[in-house]
């Protein structure tokens, strides 16, 4: 089995952090002397306590149910003495005055409520994240992996903040014929993408150390996507294809690698940046409608050097101006960095580069460094 280091870091999920006690306190004094000195100066006190109604209201969005409580009783407390305040020289208008009241008092019963919901809500947030999360550290073992033959690190986050898992897979498997590389990234995002992502790695797991060969390997996997699809057909959902790509690694000065409709390596050796002439078959999970068998492709992976994996997530970002990302070019211009450095680097490029109004989507990368023979 490969050897996994510890992550540097985990991720954390957290409700919005509510404002201290003390902040809010002096932020809630300084609206309402500001509400007061601005009601005597224009000698419209009471239409101007209107403003403090929306105290609670902004209360319920960023404080605890406590502290927004306490917002909604310090404005009906103010709001009702200004005026008795003023109802005792000025009984014209004691109608609206006690609407006033009456309105304070509803509206801070209002945020008192809907602030109790949003935080259910957020913790609810954060639970199935924090789930989301597990469920995706069994899927996805944690880099980087080392074996006898290459070191493999690399990134994968999704992209977009209301997306849980994405669909992009990767394992590393110390066979008894050289190690094994799996990345692919099963159609669909979110939870509805999960069975096939649990099919390909439980599949790719149990074959890597059966199968002799790259082909019976893939084989084995289009037939769990195939099984996956004929369950899903049976439950109602949709049925799903994987592009992948399968690398071998052994103590030849050859790798091996069977495309499956995915994006195309990257080799990195010596400066210099090359793309392996590789055929591209079909998905996984639409064999039977190709005439043709998988191949297996060749290609030198000599010592030290490194093989740049990824997802269509990075060949299809665009920026602003609907430009693609230039991989070949940005691998380039970051060749001086370590193989356990590239990854992050080429992800927090093409962030960069797609910008908040670009088209990205899940992105993974992974670099795969040859060991020296020995």
């Amino acid at each position: 089995m490969p050897r996994r280091l510890p992550p540097t870091s985990d991720t954390v999920f957290e409700a919005i952090d509510p404002p201290g006690n003390g902040e809010l306190v002096a932020a809630v004094v300084a609206v309402t002397l500001s509400v007061e000195v601005l009601g005597v100066l224009s000698g419209s006190e009471v239409w101007l306590l209107g403003l403090l109604v929306f105290l609670p209201g902004a209360a319920s969005a960023l404080c605890t149910v406590r502290q927004t409580t306490f917002v909604a009783g310090w404005t009906t407390l103010v709001v009702t003495a200004t005026v008795l305040a003023r109802a005792a020289g000025d009984r014209a208008h004691w109608l609206d005055r006690l609407l006033l009241v009456l309105l304070t008092l509803a509206l801070g019963a209002t945020s008192v409520y809907g602030c109790g919901r949003r935080i259910r809500r957020e913790h609810e947030m954060v639970r199935l994240r924090s789930t989301a999360a597990a469920m995706q550290r069994h899927i996805l073992h944690p880099l980087p992996m080392v074996t006898d033959d290459v070191l493999v690190n690399g990134v994968y986050e999704p992209l977009q903040e209301d997306r849980l898992v994405g669909g992009d897979i990767y394992d590393v498997v110390a066979s008894p014929w050289g190690t094994r590389i799996l990345i692919g990234d099963v159609q669909g995002k979110g939870l509805a993408a999960v069975g096939a992502a649990f099919a390909v790695i439980g599949a790719f797991r149990e074959a890597a150390h059966r199968e002799p060969t790259l082909t019976a390997l893939a084989d084995a996997l289009d037939a769990a996507v195939v099984r996956h699809n004929s369950y899903a057909e049976h439950t109602g959902d949709d049925e799903r294809f994987v592009t992948a790509l399968v690398i071998g690694v052994d103590r030849g000065a050859e790798a091996q690698a069977v495309n499956c409709g995915h994006v195309p390596p990257l080799l990195l050796d010596g400066g210099v940046v090359s793309t392996p002439e590789l055929d591209s078959g079909v998905p996984l999970g639409l064999a039977e409608l190709s005439a043709e068998p998988v191949t297996v492709g060749w290609f030198a992976f000599p010592e030290g050097a490194t093989l740049l994996l990824s997802t269509d997530g990075l060949t299809e970002t665009r920026g602003v101006d609907g430009t693609f990302y230039p991989v070949e070019e940005r691998v380039a211009k970051h060749l001086g960095l370590s193989p356990t450095e590239l990854p992050s680097a080429l992800y927090d490029d093409a962030r960069a580069f797609a910008g908040r109004e670009g088209r990205h989507d899940d992105v993974a990368v992974l670099s795969v460094r040859r060991f020296p023979r020995t």
